[in-house]
């Protein structure tokens, strides 16, 4: 019997450092012709939901064409991040709306 208690233990304890972290869900706004906020930090397997809350449309377009996600007015849509790197991206209708998003792996 205490060599099964020891193979459970075991087993919990390998189980708990296999399992992966979760993702986090980061909010990006629009409002006010406005990126909010203008740096964000995230990792592979996030997900961003971007929120429209301007009575305009709005894009979020990856300067380095990895992303174009488009914003019809007080609408949201989310992308799951797939690599990392820093991306600089605006919206195509306004291009002085700029942020950047870090992504780590």
């Amino acid at each position: 019997m205490p060599g099964r208690l020891a193979s459970i233990a075991l087993a919990a304890v390998l189980l708990s450092t296999v399992v992966p972290a979760r993702a986090a869900t980061i909010e990006i706004t629009m409002d006010n012709l406005v990126i909010a906020p203008p740096e964000v930090s995230a990792k592979i397997g996030d997900t961003i939901t971007w929120v429209n809350r301007d009575v305009f449309a709005h894009t979020a377009t990856a300067g380095n064409g990895d992303f174009d996600v488009m914003l019809p007015p007080k609408t949201s849509a989310t992308s799951v991040l797939k690599k990392a790197g820093t991306i600089e991206y605006y919206c195509r209708y306004h291009p002085n709306m700029k942020a950047t998003l870090k992504i780590e792996p």
